[in-house]
């Protein structure tokens, strides 16, 4: 879906003040509020907004270990696997890749050797081959959409 200056706007706001009201909002643009709701709507239909929640720090909820954990698996077990790693709560994410392996997932830890036994946990998951993991030594770009929702409407206002 592209994004127009509007939209791009709206983002903007709403990633900048999370916590701001939909009226707070529109006084700040300077749009009806109808306006602004109406393209709120169309944003989340479009699958752009996909959720409105708190980020939530693994750190200060005692697990500041991050590690990236690849997976390779038996041919025709990915389903299985992905869906036992839904049943692991220290993965936060998991991806299908193409590359070294078949899964990558991020995963925290209180420490080493919590991680040690999540990783334990993984190898022992039917449909599992083996593992790689790489540990994340500090953060240097946090998740940000921000520069991306910019650039696309950049690229909006340039007709590409």
């Amino acid at each position: 879906m592209a994004v127009d200056e509007l939209d791009t706007r709206i983002l903007r706001l709403m990633i900048d003040q999370p916590r701001t009201s939909v009226r707070e909002y529109a006084r700040l643009l300077g749009i009806a509020r109808g306006t602004l709701q109406a393209r709120i709507d169309r944003l989340e239909r479009a699958g752009v907004i996909t959720g409105t929640g708190p980020v939530l720090s693994p750190a200060a909820l005692g697990h500041p270990v991050l590690a990236f954990v690849h997976i390779e698996v038996t041919q025709g077990r990915l389903d299985e696997v992905g869906d036992a790693l839904a049943e692991v709560p220290e993965i936060v994410e998991a991806f299908s890749i193409t590359g070294g392996g078949d899964l990558l997932t991020r995963v925290v830890a209180r420490d080493n050797g919590h991680l040690e036994d999540v990783i334990q946990r993984l190898i022992s998951l039917p449909g599992v081959v083996r593992t790689r993991t790489e540990m994340a030594l500090r953060e240097r770009v946090p998740h940000r959409m921000l520069p991306l929702v910019e650039s696309v409407g950049r690229a909006v206002r340039a007709g590409r």
